[in-house]
């Protein structure tokens, strides 16, 4: 198995486990080489309520994780307008680490519970 597959599996397996509603929405986060993307997505209607990502953000300096960072307060503010507290957060098969982490951690600051 190479790291695709190993990554598709668990991508697999954590979806079956979570889903969102409209009360309790389910964070998505994306990770490519070069951009970072968050949604809050209702699975009942099949809605994305919400959705971030760091192309939107004007003058992005610094790293990754920082602009991670960013994306996850531009996430949770928007959460926050659209009256959400709590989400279900999808790593989407990552690993909770580096870019991932910083999202969660920065959108956790501003007031996202999950």
């Amino acid at each position: 198995m190479n790291k695709r597959e190993s990554y598709l599996r668990r991508k697999k397996r954590i979806r079956q486990k979570i889903s969102g509603s409209a009360k309790r929405p389910r964070l998505s986060v994306y990770t490519s080489n070069n951009h970072v993307i968050a949604q809050l997505i209702d699975d009942t209607k099949g809605n994305t309520i919400a959705y971030a990502t760091d192309i939107n953000i004007k003058n992005t300096k610094g790293t990754k994780t920082q602009i991670a960072a960013l994306v996850g307060t531009q996430i949770a503010a928007l959460a926050k307008t659209k009256k959400i507290d709590e989400v279900v957060f999808d790593r989407g098969g990552r690993l909770y680490h580096g870019r991932v982490k910083a999202l969660a951690e920065a959108a956790r600051e501003v007031g996202l519970k999950f």
